[in-house]
């Protein structure tokens, strides 16, 4: 048995010499078997499925993009991210923090003078607010961790959504003006509340030390060195022409086209859309496998470019910034309070898109789908699926035989 996945791990390995990328595929479809079967009887519609360890790479396209015109469903097809655009916020003030020109421990008043005094929603009765003045300064560390006190949205971004939402959205410096004048929900620092508002705030403050739109410094700094061409706020409406379709789970029955979420409406490059830290980035499958593995591989993208230093990566990304006791988050990932060879850090979104990464072992778990509502009966097939690979790709003897007859 050991010699016959040795000659398969070989002839993988020998395969990947001759191709461009710094992967080469594993040939096995732990994946596609463990969906395929929802995909047939239509309560999945269509879905990405990556796996990564260590140079090798099982990727999985089943399904439709669009199940009534039977398109299927691609690597190159765009898709909303929602809140995985929060890591690429991440990404950017680590950049700055890096290069000396922000401090995570700065008070955002250092930059945006507004939030110098805060006010604290102590209760409310009958409608009647009550007040204190916030202790704590804000800083750019709890922006991006939760910590803020901030709710989820602001009021500026319920005009197209009822309940608010990023569709109906306002420029990242508006946002953070009305985030100020309005009273957050507990003491800075003191517990968690994830909110897109933060987020938007630590963008806001990229806008004042870069003298630059916070998408355009994304872009300029993260997106174009990586080639992450198909990544962007506005798709372009060619782009939506192979847009990822979304879909309602239905119990035991064929999931349900839906034409938009309220939280994101059509047209999806018109004048009510904002760029948003928070939420609302679109994607492809090949690009956020870049974004990703640049944060797997400590800072340095596929193509050989590096974004950020090791240890940066290491200190304020792949483990935690807040309080102990807090729960594990960092810069706009979700990561452990403790770093370790088992843990891994990344993030979701609202429409049930999900990439995490563990450094140590170099491995990288993707899953695309445009999907509202649940049961998802998949999500244990697809962890049993996780396990076979791993354990397929995670035998040393195999790797280090066949790396000795290299030298």
């Amino acid at each position: 048995m050991k010699k016959l996945l040795f000659i398969a791990a070989a002839a993988i390995l020998a395969g990947c010499a001759t191709q461009k990328n710094t992967w080469c595929e594993s040939n096995t479809s732990f994946a596609y078997e463990a969906l395929k079967p929802y995909v047939e009887s239509g309560e999945l519609p269509g879905a990405i499925n990556v796996f990564y360890k260590n140079g090798i790479q099982e990727t999985c396209a089943v399904g439709y993009a669009d199940v009534a015109a039977k398109r299927k469903i691609t690597l190159d097809d765009v898709y909303m991210q929602c809140s995985q655009t929060k890591g690429f916020c991440g990404v950017t003030i680590a950049k700055l923090v890096e290069e000396g020109k922000l401090d995570l421990d700065d008070p955002v008043s250092k930059y945006l003078p507004e939030f110098k005094t805060l006010w604290v929603l102590k209760s409310e009765t009958n409608g009647v607010k009550q007040l204190v003045k916030a202790k704590n300064a804000l800083t750019v560390r709890m922006c991006l961790n939760h910590t803020g006190g901030f709710p989820f949205e602001i009021c500026a971004k319920q005009g197209f959504v009822k309940g608010g939402g990023w569709s109906g959205g306002a420029p990242l410096r508006q946002t953070a003006a009305i985030a100020a004048a309005c009273p957050i929900l507990f003491e800075p620092g003191t517990k968690q509340q994830y909110s897109n508002t933060g987020i938007d705030i630590g963008a806001a403050v990229i806008e004042v030390i870069t003298g630059m739109k916070w998408e355009d410094y994304l872009k300029k700094t993260v997106l174009d060195p990586l080639g992450m061409s198909s990544t962007t706020f506005k798709p372009t409406d060619e782009q939506l022409k192979s847009q990822v379709e979304m879909y309602d789970c239905k119990k035991g029955e064929k999931a349900q086209y839906r034409l938009q979420n309220d939280w994101q409406q059509r047209p999806y490059n018109g004048d009510h859309v904002f760029a948003s830290a928070g939420a609302g980035l679109w994607t492809t499958a090949h690009d956020q496998l870049k974004f990703y593995k640049m944060l797997m591989n400590l800072g340095v993208g596929d193509n050989g470019v590096r974004i950020l230093k090791e240890e940066t990566v290491k200190s304020i990304l792949a483990v935690s910034t807040r309080p102990k006791g807090l729960g594990g988050y960092s810069l706009g990932l979700g990561a452990p309070e403790v770093d370790g060879e088992d843990q891994w850090f990344g993030h979701g979104g609202a429409w049930g898109t999900n990439c995490m990464v563990n450094w140590h072992r170099k491995e990288l778990k993707l899953w695309a789908v445009q999907l509202c509502g649940s049961p998802r009966p998949w999500d244990k097939a697809r962890e049993e699926a996780a396990k076979k690979f791993f354990k397929y790709a995670s035998d040393d003897s195999i790797s280090k035989a066949y790396t000795g007859r290299t030298k």
